[in-house]
């Protein structure tokens, strides 16, 4: 099937409050994406893993950018398109040094979520699997850094101190950013959402100057810049402002579904 644009969307505080429902006008606004001929694709931190609920919820078949654009999941098959992997030796270099350092950390990998002995993430993703259909489950390990080391896109840090911060800055080859109030990531140099929404559009055929990223965060800045159109939440980091071809209300405001419809539909009819 042929798309005529792409709208990628961040999940928090842009398509939904975090532990919120999506509200009945963001869900009516995806159906008119839909039936103008788009396609609508979730741009997330998340793990691939835990995104099941919403891409079924919001009927989506194409891929989603995941783990902040360093895999592209398949939300029908279950199974990473292609994912953005740090070397093997990185993997065992970082997650050495969040061992020693009591670093509260998890791993992202197309296996699973494995969690670091400090990661504080276990609580979430059970609650997440005792509230959702056994086939969409999350796939969880505990991170066994003498025994099978995992391939990993991401690993997820919730409030790192200082020194930590410092010491991944001074490692060549890694893409760090913030994606959300107390969190941090760290994939491999070059993976962002903005390359992962132009992987995307390329794979389903769509031109690059049809596509439309909506964000919040700093870890959207990538792909607001990247995007045909990008479009910031009102509730956005400020940096968002300087570079959006568009402003919308706040995310709990629906201002997902007022971009949709005050802005993207117009452009593409």
């Amino acid at each position: 099937m042929g798309y005529r644009f792409l709208v990628a969307t961040d999940m928090d505080y842009t398509l939904l409050v975090t532990g919120m429902p999506i509200s009945s006008k963001n869900i009516e606004a995806v159906r008119a994406i839909r039936d103008a001929g788009g396609a609508l694709t979730l741009a997330t931190g998340r793990s691939s893993f835990a995104t099941g609920t919403f891409a079924r919820e919001l009927d989506i078949k194409v891929p989603l950018i995941t783990s902040n654009g360093a895999s592209l999941f398949d939300p029908v098959a279950r199974k990473e398109v292609c994912s953005s992997l740090l070397d093997r030796e990185k993997v065992k270099e970082l997650s050495s040094l969040f061992i020693e350092k009591g670093t509260d950390a998890t791993a992202y990998s197309p296996e699973g979520i494995f969690f670091l002995p400090k990661s504080s993430r276990r609580p979430f993703f059970e609650k997440y699997n005792d509230s959702i259909p056994e086939d969409l489950k999350a796939p969880v390990y505990d991170f066994d850094i003498n025994g099978h080391i995992p391939d990993v896109n991401k690993f997820l840090l919730i409030s790192p101190d200082d020194e930590i911060v410092s010491a991944l800055q001074a490692i060549e080859g890694l893409e760090l950013v913030s994606s959300a109030y107390t969190y941090f990531d760290v994939m491999k140099e070059g993976n962002t959402k903005g390359k992962g929404l132009l992987m995307l559009a390329d794979m389903l055929g769509v031109p690059r100057d049809m596509t439309f990223a909506l964000g919040d965060g700093e870890n959207d800045l990538s792909m607001i810049k990247d995007a045909g159109y990008g479009i910031a939440m009102g509730n956005s980091d400020e940096r968002l402002f300087e570079h959006a071809s568009y402003i919308t209300s706040n995310c709990e405001d629906d201002g997902f579904a007022k971009a949709v419809f005050e802005f993207i539909l117009p452009k593409v009819s």
